[in-house]
């Protein structure tokens, strides 16, 4: 039941301790070098919701995932680089927003898929496919946008997303794989471990960020909404056009506007600044307010 409560209030619990972060940043500063660890924790949670199953499936629908993935690494790093370049945003708030918008699919993405009544095996194969994929997308895309403002280390960005997601998330499979059905109240507690993870990193960068908060919240937040809403939209109605039903899009758009913005925070802190971290950790607040808002709306239409 607590678990529930906290997976549920997840948006709301970031923002108060974002808040707490914000008048008493000497509290979570000492816990930087914790960002990387949390989301490892976030990220083996993953696994335990994967099979070797959820990757198989991409061989019965290579198509619809094919444009999921596709649709993930083209609209978000795009719009974010347009929408950075439109705000005339510093070129560390353009580094972190575009490396945002370069990550994978975000966890989050399969619970509001299944409240939003969308195709939730779709949802998974997307969310895994994706983490795979961005090993070498997420750096790569970085550079080719922000590489020509801010220096981007691709090597060394490629590695530690294998160390930050390849390697907990496929421990994570293993255990679930091997172990599933002995640890399903284990299993259950790990997405409210993942959002106390996510919240407690939201909270050491709002603090981290605390001196220059106040001049770069409202550039920042205004990026994140339209980044997401940018996502979201182009995430449905592309695939609406292209001829996919109503529930396929649905599962789309939430993939597509939904980032691991956990991954961009880590990314972020480890090879430009405190500030770049800044849009992951907005991110990761507002995409679940959108989120909801979607699921509570197209929970309530029965479309197909």
């Amino acid at each position: 039941m607590w678990a529930q409560v906290i997976t549920r209030g997840f948006p709301w619990i970031a923002i108060a301790l974002s808040a707490v972060a914000a008048y008493l940043p000497q509290i979570f500063v000492p816990l930087k070098p914790a960002i990387v660890p949390l989301l490892g924790l976030v990220m083996f949670g993953m696994g335990m919701t994967l099979t070797f199953e959820s990757f198989r499936r991409v061989l019965r629908i290579p198509g619809v995932v094919a444009l999921g993935v596709g649709l993930q690494f083209l609209v978000m790093p795009l719009a974010a680089w347009l929408i950075a370049v439109a705000l005339r945003l510093p070129p560390q708030l353009m580094a972190g927003l575009v490396l945002v918008g370069a990550c994978p699919g975000g966890t989050a993405s399969n619970v509001v898929c299944y409240l939003s009544k969308g195709n939730v095996a779709l949802s998974i194969t997307l969310t895994a496919v994706s983490t795979v994929v961005a090993v070498f997308m997420t750096p790569v895309l970085t550079w080719l946008y922000v590489g020509q403002t801010v220096p981007v280390p691709v090597g060394q960005m490629l590695l530690s997303i294998l160390k930050i997601v390849v390697v907990p998330v496929t421990l994570g499979v293993l255990v679930n794989t091997w172990l599933g059905p002995r640890l399903h109240g284990f299993r259950d507690v790990f997405p409210a471990l993942s959002v106390l993870a996510i919240v407690l990193i939201i909270a050491i960068i709002v603090a981290v960020n605390e001196p220059q908060l106040q001049r770069l919240v409202l550039p920042v937040i205004a990026s994140v909404m339209l980044h997401n809403l940018l996502g979201l939209g182009t995430g449905y109605w592309l695939p609406r056009w292209l001829g996919q039903d109503k529930t396929t899009c649905r599962t789309l758009a939430i993939e597509v506007g939904m980032q691991n913005s956990g991954l961009g925070v880590a990314l972020a802190m480890k090879y430009f600044s405190a500030a770049a971290a800044l849009p992951g950790a907005v991110f990761s607040i507002w995409h679940n307010l959108s989120g909801a808002a979607l699921a509570a709306y197209w929970g309530r239409r029965r479309e197909s």
